[in-house]
């Protein structure tokens, strides 16, 4: 079948030239929301980028080409920058323009040629407020500040973007302290499409390294999330619910500086500690270490002088109980010296007593034979004889009796003499052996020692010594010598 002669035939670049003024004069202007996607500036200064809707499943089901001519975007960025804000892949923007069609790439763009600077920020505060009502239902803002930073942060996992200023100025505050501080750098962008799930990752990992300790270092004692300033909407990545999140969540604490003066970001918000700048947060771990110093320094100056206090109290107590031992050592000899001479006078006495007894039986002895011999020489008949011989017998049982007296009251004194030089025997070994528990020498094999001055005289305080004085010391092993280099208190 032909086709009729009146229907007329397009060539592609008219239609091209159709489609163009048909647009131009049906949507002239119109505002148009989207996510800024694919942004590149070319190098006439014209800003190229692509409009898209997502669905809930975060595809895309919408998509325009737009463009910001050279003139257009100067003055849209100057806009944005009055507000804090700068435009941005991820960035979600209401912008006005018209539609047009490039015939020669077949391509239809969006030409845009103003931005609103209230949508973008009035989206990104309700979105906000939105994350931080569901962190506050799920308990996670409190969650990572209720945990304990170490007193002696010195291990550290820096979440950053590698070779940033950010990076630099954290790690550069840290080496000029001169703490032996270790960072483990675990690379994430700060900003653009891929920031949002490069730090999650990052900030997965570090938690895990926190927990495990990575392949070269032990456990972390805090994560440091830090990047460096910039405009207000590059903030937005931090303010996302699955960065948040991992932050809350992290099992250490999470110590935030990105680089804002005045905003704080939902990361901040629910970090264990959040400052201004990465130079603040290693400042703020510095001033840590430094406070742990001067406290274990304090700590250390109140022991040396509780253990000097206690030295000094040892060495009173050492001379105390040398002069407690030289009173007895003067007590012992005086006892020792009133026993030998109870001693002695015990031997005396018996002597004595036992040489009068025995004068006492010869006498009567010799009184008794001469009595019987006198009476024997007078016997005349049996009657004298019997009284003669009782008068014996009685004289012989007399002398049995003194006799046998004299040795009882004999074995009775020897008998106490010996009890009483056993019981002074024994005062002496007791008085001995707590002489020889007393003893210097005992305090010194405890690993006390004495120390004296060149004139013999006892050191019981630093202010007796004298720099270069000569002094002698005493141990249990025996004595050296040594010069005083200095005195303290």
């Amino acid at each position: 079948m032909s086709q009729p002669l009146f229907e007329p035939t397009w060539t592609v670049s008219q239609l091209c030239g159709e489609i163009r003024g048909v647009l131009g004069e049906v949507f002239s202007t119109l505002w148009v929301a989207g996510e800024v996607q694919r942004l590149k500036e070319s190098r006439s200064g014209h800003l190229y980028f692509e409009l898209v809707e997502k669905d809930a499943g975060d595809g895309i089901c919408g998509k325009l080409d737009a463009v910001l001519w050279r003139s257009d975007w100067q003055r849209v960025r100057r806009a944005l920058a009055a507000s804090g804000q700068q435009l941005a892949e991820g960035m979600e923007i209401r912008c006005r323009g018209g539609l047009d069609f490039y015939g020669a790439g077949g391509r239809l763009q969006l030409v845009v040629r103003e931005v609103d600077p209230v949508f973008t920020l009035g989206l990104l505060e309700k979105r906000r407020r939105e994350t931080l009502a569901a962190l506050d239902a799920a308990g996670l803002l409190e969650a990572n500040r209720a945990l304990a930073l170490a007193a002696v942060p010195l291990r550290i996992a820096l979440v950053t973007s590698e070779g940033s200023a950010a990076y630099h100025d954290f790690v550069t505050t840290l080496a000029e302290s001169g703490y032996g501080f270790r960072v483990l750098l675990i690379h994430a962008a700060v900003q653009g499409r891929t920031a949002e799930r490069e730090l999650t990752s990052a900030l997965l990992l570090a938690g895990r390294t926190g927990r495990t300790g990575g392949p070269h270092a032990g456990p972390v004692d805090c994560i440091v999330l830090v990047r460096g300033g910039g405009a207000k909407s590059d903030l937005a990545v931090f303010d996302s619910r699955a960065v948040a999140e991992a932050v809350a969540r992290s099992p250490v604490p999470v110590i935030t500086g990105l680089g804002h003066e005045i905003d704080q970001s939902i990361a901040d918000r629910v970090a264990h500690t959040a400052v201004k700048t990465p130079t603040k947060v290693a400042e703020l771990l510095i001033e840590r270490v430094a406070a742990s110093e001067r406290a274990m320094d304090e700590r250390r100056r109140a022991l040396a002088r509780a253990a000097a206090g206690r030295l000094r109290d040892g060495r009173e107590a050492l001379g105390s109980a040398e002069r407690g031992v030289e009173l007895a050592r003067t007590r012992l000899t005086a006892a020792a010296a009133r026993l030998a001479e109870h001693a002695r006078t015990l031997v005396r006495v018996a002597r004595s007593r036992l040489r009068s007894a025995e004068v006492r039986r010869v006498e009567r002895q010799r009184h008794l034979v001469g009595k019987v011999e006198w009476l024997l020489a007078r016997r005349r008949g049996e009657l004298p004889v019997r009284r003669l011989s009782r008068a014996a017998t009685t004289a012989h049982h007399r002398f049995d009796r003194v006799d046998r007296r004299a040795r009882e009251l004999g074995r009775r004194l020897a008998a106490a003499s010996r009890r009483n030089v056993r019981e002074l025997a024994e005062r002496i070994a007791g008085m001995q052996r707590l002489v020889h528990q007393l003893s210097p020498r005992r305090t010194l094999e405890r690993g006390y020692s004495i120390t004296r001055s060149a004139a013999g005289i006892l050191i019981t305080d630093p202010a007796q010594t004298a720099a270069d004085e000569r002094i002698t010391t005493e141990t249990s092993g025996g004595t050296f010598a040594s010069r005083v280099e200095e005195t303290t208190r």
